[in-house]
């Protein structure tokens, strides 16, 4: 049996311990030694991506922000689904993942971050939708943590509380759209949600094709006019 072999590591601002892996061809995120993610099971961040540009495939001058970089899916997803004049951007927490993708994973999804199209930048996503200008994104696509279980970073659970939602709906166009991942479905978000004065649907998705229950969940959420 082929080991793990541990290509990087780094430390979140919560002192966490992020380290990537490769093992056999595919790469693997821990943290403090749980998985968190690996190229195996990109097929939900990818129905994340689907379901946030359903209604952009036809234009051309979207806006839209991806809050954690991860292994690149959800952004592969969604500048196939955008036009050529649409501005993608990408704000990760922990400048080591962007590193990683551009020089482990660039056989994968980390020659996307060359795309003229995305910017990349080294920053909180709360931080980035708090300062956005009102009404200037058309999607926002949010696969940070573990979800709304915060797991990697503390200060992610104020994306999923009141004053995250509050952000959002904010930084959001009229009936813009809000998609969240999630490791698992949770009805007290969905409840937030609704009270934030979003219509919410609860998807769930399979963590790779073959899969036979579909384990992870999305959280698609329009601000209403």
């Amino acid at each position: 049996m082929k080991p793990f072999v541990l290509l990087a590591e780094a430390r979140t601002p919560d002192g966490a311990e992020l380290t990537l892996h490769a093992h056999d061809s595919h790469f693997y995120l821990r943290v403090n030694r749980q998985p968190l993610m690996g190229t195996n099971a990109s097929e939900s961040e990818k129905v994340l991506a689907e379901l946030a540009c359903a209604r952009l495939c036809a234009r051309d001058d979207v806006r839209v922000l991806i809050g954690g970089l991860g292994f690149g899916f959800t952004l592969r997803r969604v500048l196939e689904r955008v036009g050529k004049k649409a501005s993608v951007q990408v704000a990760e927490l922990l400048p080591e993942v962007v590193a990683w993708n551009r020089e482990h994973l660039s056989t994968v999804n980390g020659l996307l971050l060359a795309d003229p199209r995305v910017e990349v930048c080294i920053d909180d996503v709360f931080q980035v939708i708090a300062r956005s200008p009102a009404a200037h994104f058309d999607a926002i696509l949010l696969d940070v943590d573990n979800g709304p279980v915060a797991m990697v970073q503390d200060g992610n659970a104020r994306l999923y509380q009141a004053e995250g939602l509050a952000a959002i709906t904010q930084a959001l166009r009229p009936k813009g759209r809000a998609a969240f991942w999630s490791a698992s479905t949770d009805q007290a978000f969905a409840k937030r949600l609704g009270k934030a004065g979003f219509k919410v649907d609860i998807v769930a998705a399979k963590a790779y094709p073959q899969a036979k229950r579909k384990t992870h969940t999305i959280f698609v959420a329009d601000r209403r006019g």
